[in-house]
């Protein structure tokens, strides 16, 4: 175990943003090779997926780990913090490779199965959608996966602990950019223009009532105002001020309402001003879906081996591109206990690296359930 943890505390040191993982690729492909295990690399640009068959069986189980780490500056204490300024393994996905890459030397060297592993490593996970461009990329179609599965690290959650359930686990993400847009003037003659951050400040509350009042009452939603801009001097009346934020729902038909209702309000709003505003709004990932097979699988597959498991009781509004692979084959989300540790996008968080044998248990566990031997081995 000792060598995973310096190669996650390398990984750690040395991060790489999304599609720009040429470093970790080269890790992942020479480690798995020195495996024996089947490589094949530039899916999805930097993606990476290992093959490894035992058996005679046609099935395939897919095991998804991602790579990228986060445009933000690395504020932790460890001797291997980020070298690289202004880009941070600040949500594991170091830990999260390491532990696919620990499950395959376990499977490829000690663990009987039949059929076929396929090592998932997707690029850019963190908001550029690695997992489509891996799958537009004919990942499913070179690779005809009967299920696939991925863990990510949960710091509110006991340590090894896991959880799952069926239908949405992550909600769909949007992001909005509001421009309100003005002419500009001298802050101490307001009349002869008009006041773009007055309207972008009402904007603002006006669209934290969104969810409260577009939405059944019984209606998962959230809006949040994440950045608002505008002006430079203490006596101007900035001609332009913005505002950007997100939208997580669950509901394809709530997410609907949202956008419009919030395209209505900006434009009303603005124009009450006697200003106009731009919207550009993108929904930029789907909520994440686990069929319902698939989770209560994992639940039982892990249980029989002695892994703590139960229901998640509801799921989370964070996101994940994992969900355009659940809308391509069947499969589940799991949340793994990492506490104690830094929330997830802390800009000090660090890996909980005790976590990296549970998280290696459970892959190993998923597959000799989902593979189970039928050879002698």
């Amino acid at each position: 175990m000792d060598h995973l943890v310096a190669l996650r505390r390398d990984l750690h040191a040395h991060p790489e943003t999304g599609f720009n993982e040429q470093r970790t690729s080269d890790i992942v492909a020479a480690f798995l090779q020195q495996l024996g295990i089947e490589v094949h690399r530039d899916i999805g640009k930097t993606g990476v997926v290992g093959v490894l068959r035992k058996g005679s069986s046609a099935r395939m189980i897919g095991l998804r780990a991602d790579m990228d780490a986060l445009p933000m500056q690395d504020q932790g204490d460890a001797v291997w913090k980020s070298q690289v300024e202004q880009v941070s393994h600040a949500c594991g996905h170091d830990g999260h490779t390491v532990m696919l890459l620990g499950a395959a030397e376990q499977l490829a060297r000690d663990i009987p199965f039949d059929g076929s592993v396929c090592f998932i490593f997707q690029p850019a996970e963190e908001g550029l959608a690695g997992a489509k461009a891996m799958i537009d990329d004919g990942l499913f179609s070179r690779f005809p996966c009967d299920a696939v599965y991925a863990i990510h690290n949960w710091p509110e959650l006991p340590l090894g602990r896991v959880q799952t359930r069926p239908g949405p686990i992550m909600a769909a993400a949007d992001r909005f950019d509001i421009r309100v847009i003005g002419e500009g003037g001298h802050a101490a003659q307001p009349h002869l223009t008009r006041d773009t951050l007055l309207a972008t400040s009402e904007l603002v509350v006006q669209l934290n009532t969104l969810v409260a009042r577009a939405l059944d009452p019984c209606e998962t939603g959230l809006l949040t105002v994440t950045r608002m801009q505008g002006g430079f001097s203490h006596n101007m009346i900035p001609a332009e001020a913005s505002l950007t934020g997100t939208v997580r729902t669950f509901n394809p038909a709530a997410q609907a309402t949202l956008e419009a209702r919030l395209r209505q309000m900006a434009e009303h709003i603005t124009a009450a001003h006697g200003l106009r505003a731009e919207v550009s709004y993108h929904r930029y990932y789907p909520a994440t879906i686990n069929s319902a097979a698939e989770a209560q699988f994992c639940l039982q597959a892990l249980s029989q081996a002695g892994i703590p498991a139960d229901l998640a009781p509801q799921p989370a509004l964070t996101s994940e591109d994992f969900a355009f692979m659940l809308q391509a084959r069947p499969g589940a989300y799991l949340w793994l206990g990492s506490a104690p540790s830094k929330p997830l996008h802390h800009a000090a968080y660090d890996f909980n690296d005790a976590l990296i044998p549970h998280g290696i248990q459970v892959f190993v566990a998923l597959i000799r359930q989902a593979l189970a031997e039928k050879f002698p081995c």
